[in-house]
C-alpha cells in the first residue's frame, strides 16, 4: 500500500487490509488533523480492500465529521462500489460522481 498527497487529497494505492491498516489511518489522521475543508482520497490507483481497510476509511469518515471536514471518495473502482453497496455504505459515505448504476441492485 502507498499513499501519497498532502492534508487536501491523498491518492491510496495498492492493498488496504489488515497488513496495512495501522500505517493508512496514521497518515488519513494526519491529513485529516492538518487540513482544512473537504479530505479527497483518491482510490484509482487501489488494487483492494478487505474489511479492516473500510474500516480505516469508515474511521476517517468519522474523524474528518469530527473536525468539521468531509472525506470525499474519488475514482472507486467498481468491485469496491459493488461492496460499498453491499454494506450500504455508499448511503453514507460523500462519493464523487456517485455509484455506478451497474453497482446497485436490481429490483
Amino acid at each position: 500500500m502507498h499513499i501519497r498527497g498532502d492534508h487536501a487529497e491523498l491518492v491510496v494505492g495498492g492493498r488496504l487490509d489488515v497488513r496495512s491498516a495501522a500505517d493508512a489511518r496514521t497518515v488519513l489522521h494526519a491529513a485529516i488533523d492538518d487540513g482544512a475543508d473537504d479530505l479527497v482520497l483518491n482510490l484509482t490507483e487501489l488494487d483492494s480492500w478487505d474489511a479492516t481497510g473500510l474500516g480505516v476509511i469508515m474511521g476517517a469518515h468519522r474523524r474528518a465529521g469530527r473536525a468539521g471536514r468531509r472525506l470525499v471518495l474519488r475514482g472507486v473502482p467498481p468491485q469496491m462500489q459493488r461492496l460499498l453497496v453491499a454494506t450500504r455504505l455508499h448511503r453514507i459515505l460523500a462519493i464523487e460522481g456517485g455509484i455506478a448504476a451497474d453497482s446497485l441492485p436490481r429490483v
